[in-house]
């Protein structure tokens, strides 16, 4: 019988889906026989443009992340109502997700980040393990204090049997199942010369690639002035007007290949925005965000490995760094590195699953 990996992806922004899409391609590569259910609450476009292995997806959710205000800020007072609301059938909610993990039959539940389906599969007797630079119970604690929930949660993690932390990540130094492994990102391909043939630009112009993540907000880009031979990436939903705007989603090439071909990335502090820019060597303006207690590691790490500039989020809405964005696409650019994060993961999932 073939083996059955249930997966569970966090739709909490992007990066939960760009750590772990790389993972189960190279799994697909190795060993096709392995039969894949994605469970996320990301769009069904979004999984399809990631994950190239063939897959069921099912819509869930089995994690809250935190309310957001915007890709920087977390409504706190929103998020810890939320929790308690999922935790307040905490017993009954946990039984019924081990029903579901026993009628799918999984031989291996694997989780970015949600805590449930982890608990589901300790309740069902189901091999467990979880993926990502951060970690809920850190995170909720963070933000709401160390309380029964924050316990609850951490319980779910310090029960699996490992927590595959991805580098960069936070410490999660009270968890005795951690594993770290190496990043993980998928590099895409550089097709610029195809781009500007299709764009009808100049060698001379930068395209500059704006995201943020995959929060549900956007940046003023219709204040920002024009910049002479910049051009700029931008998600259709954004509906900016600015003359420079090229929309994303009309291009005939999908999100890695587009970061690849850049000459800069515009973002906020998060795991796949960082590691696939840098990796790719492409050059990052980034905006902090300090009360997000996994940008340290991120930004740590970014500084080592990639060419980098933080401007403030003032500067970033009235469009003022001209000069900054000048200076890191002048900078030599590293060559771009493959990281080995998902081979190793792949190597642990293959490994569990006999």
């Amino acid at each position: 019988m073939r083996p059955h990996l249930v997966v569970s992806i966090s739709g909490h922004g992007f990066g939960h889906v760009a750590q772990t899409a790389p993972i189960l391609n190279a799994l697909h590569q190795r060993h096709p026989e392995i039969r894949l259910t994605v469970r996320s609450s990301a769009s069904a476009d979004h999984l399809r443009s990631r994950i190239h292995a063939p897959y069921t997806h099912m819509q869930s959710s089995g994690d809250i992340g935190m309310v957001m205000i915007s890709p920087l800020e977390v409504n706190v007072q929103e998020s810890r109502a939320v929790y308690r609301a999922f935790h307040a059938d905490w017993a009954a909610r946990v039984t019924e997700e081990a029903r579901l993990l026993r009628e799918l039959q999984a031989d291996l539940v694997f989780s970015n980040v949600g805590y449930l389906p982890l608990a589901g599969a300790q309740q069902a007797g189901i091999a467990n393990a979880a993926l990502c630079s951060l970690n809920w119970s850190d995170i909720y604690r963070y933000y709401c204090g160390d309380d029964t929930l924050s316990r609850q949660i951490q319980s779910c993690y310090a029960n699996a049997d490992a927590f595959l932390r991805a580098t960069p990540g936070m410490a999660m130094n009270d968890l005795a199942n951690l594993i770290p492994v190496a990043p993980i990102a998928d590099i895409g391909a550089n097709r610029r010369d195809e781009l500007n043939r299709h764009l009808k630009l100049s060698q001379q112009e930068k395209l500059v690639l704006v995201s943020m993540g995959g929060i549900a907000s956007r940046l003023p880009i219709e204040n920002w002035p024009r910049i002479d031979g910049v051009r700029y990436l931008v998600q259709a939903s954004w509906q900016t007007r600015h003359p420079d705007a090229i929309i994303l989603e009309s291009l005939p090439m999908d999100f890695s290949d587009l970061l690849a071909s850049s000459d800069a990335l515009i973002c906020k502090p998060g795991y796949g925005s960082f590691v696939e820019a840098a990796s790719g060597g492409i050059p990052i303006l980034y905006v902090g965000r300090p009360d997000w207690p996994e940008s340290s590691a991120l930004i740590e790490w970014l500084q080592q490995h990639g060419v980098s500039s933080e401007v403030s989020l003032e500067a970033l809405q009235q469009g003022r760094f001209a000069g900054i964005l000048g200076e890191i696409c002048n900078e030599p650019r590293p060559a771009s590195s493959t990281p080995g994060g998902a081979e190793q993961v792949a190597d642990w999932i293959s490994a569990k699953l006999g």
